[in-house]
């Protein structure tokens, strides 16, 4: 009798609360479903991540690859710069080799050519003459000096060829005492360039010129008396710039 009153009992309790039998079975399934909720909610989490990871590897491979193609630019324009470096001192080398070569060559050459002016100077119209060979005696004390330089020797040189040049194109005037008629006269001597060298007396009583054939002065006549006034005004600055007449030996053809 009590077992059959249990049995009427727990049927009864089980007909009256059918929710206990859903909730038994359902809860299971929910379970499941947040174990998968979970499970891709880390999924997504990992994919989020990865996609992160992901963009920051690009971002850093694309910096990676800008910077390398600077670098090769960069190594690029080196390389042109190390070649041209490079051809820059077989030039330098080059120089060098033929410097030393001309430095052994410049002292002989400064030599010939103050020689040569040397002689130019004692066959050319006697002016200046003091002052002349003064420069030409500098000149040969320092390419003999042992203390200066071939090319300072040489610059000395050069020098006096340069004032040599500025005689040819230039009017002069200045007092000197030469010889005529073996007697010592006080004179104003007119420079023409290198045309011509003429004398006057200070009273213009008698004008003379430079013959450079017979190495000596030589009398003028009358004619040019004036010419020359008017040449020693121009030199002095006297004058306005004008012509004037000047003997001029007819230059020999050498044989």
């Amino acid at each position: 009798m009590k077992r059959l009153y249990i049995l009427p009992a727990l049927l009864a309790t089980i007909l009256l609360n059918p929710s206990f039998i859903v909730a038994d079975q359902i809860q299971p399934l929910l379970d499941v479903g947040s174990d998968r909720q979970q499970a891709e909610e880390k999924s997504q989490s990992k994919i989020d991540q990865t996609d992160d990871d992901t963009s920051l590897i690009v971002n850093e491979f694309k910096t990676v690859s800008k910077q390398i193609e600077g670098l090769r630019v960069y190594n690029a324009q080196l390389t042109k710069q190390i070649e041209a470096q490079e051809a820059r001192l077989k030039e330098i080398d080059r120089t060098m080799k033929e410097a030393r070569i001309m430095q052994r060559q410049i002292p002989p050459f400064t030599r010939r050519m103050l020689a040569g002016l040397e002689t130019s100077v004692e066959l050319d119209l006697p002016f200046h003459m003091g002052e002349r060979r003064e420069r030409i005696a500098f000149a040969k004390a320092a390419i003999d000096n042992p203390t200066v330089s071939p090319a300072e020797g040489l610059r000395q040189v050069l020098e006096a060829y340069e004032v040599e040049a500025e005689y040819g194109r230039k009017i002069d005037t200045y007092k000197d005492t030469i010889e005529i008629d073996g007697q010592p006269r006080e004179v104003n001597i007119l420079r023409v360039g290198r045309l011509a060298l003429l004398y006057q007396t200070s009273d213009a009583d008698e004008t003379g010129a430079w013959n450079n054939k017979l190495r000596q002065w030589e009398e003028l006549g009358g004619s040019y008396r004036n010419p020359a006034r008017l040449g020693l005004r121009i030199a002095n600055k006297l004058a306005t710039v004008d012509m004037i007449e000047v003997p001029v030996q007819n230059a020999e053809v050498p044989e």
